[in-house]
């Protein structure tokens, strides 16, 4: 799951889903520079990726990506992921995505010396350009892909990635909605227990 799909899953708190950004951005062991709910929070996002990369739907949208790009997959299909979850969020949030994604961006406005360096340079134009809503456009999969390429070290074989969305639309879109209730299933199941 990419930011959004993250934010979905997560606590149904600011610093639940603080915490669910956070996870991308706070590497190695946790510290005590967080609250427990937040600590709490990226643990989450942690056992929600490794579940993610294990489940079989997941395994199938990976084998999907041509051979070229195999290597970036799991990148790829997080945002694809995201992508079917803007599309169809009113199948799965009473909250409209444009309200969601609004109180998201006023978290991070707000709580922005909270951020870790990379999310308070990302987090402005995340926040302009409305990444979070925006996921339902097939342009904003290119642009996020492409955004994400644009940091690779070697070659950009993210570059126009979203082709292979394209390309095998009916059939990822079927895998993330075999993938998508396990996934909330895991996380209701985790956020029970401490």
């Amino acid at each position: 799951m990419n930011y959004l799909g993250h934010l979905f899953l997560a606590e149904p708190t600011e610093d639940g889903r603080l915490g669910s950004l956070l996870g991308d951005f706070v590497k190695g062991p946790l510290d005590r520079r967080y609250g427990e709910p937040v600590m709490r929070a990226i643990a989450l996002h942690r056992r929600i990726d490794s579940f993610t990369d294990a489940h079989p739907a997941v395994l199938v949208s990976k084998s999907r990506v041509t051979p070229a790009r195999r290597r970036y997959a799991g990148i790829m299909v997080d945002v694809f992921y995201d992508h079917f979850l803007a599309k169809h969020w009113n199948e799965f949030h009473e909250q409209p995505l444009r309200e969601f994604a609004a109180h998201v961006y006023e978290m991070l406005e707000r709580r922005y010396d909270e951020l870790p360096a990379r999310l308070q340079q990302m987090a402005p134009s995340m926040i302009r350009w409305d990444w979070l809503g925006s996921y339902a456009e097939l342009a904003s999969i290119y642009a996020a892909l492409n955004r994400m390429g644009n940091r690779l070290k070697r070659e950009n074989r993210l570059f126009n990635s979203a082709d292979e969305l394209l390309e095998n639309y009916p059939g990822l879109e079927a895998d993330f909605r075999a993938f998508l209730p396990d996934a909330a299933a895991f996380t209701r199941e985790r956020r029970a227990t401490p």
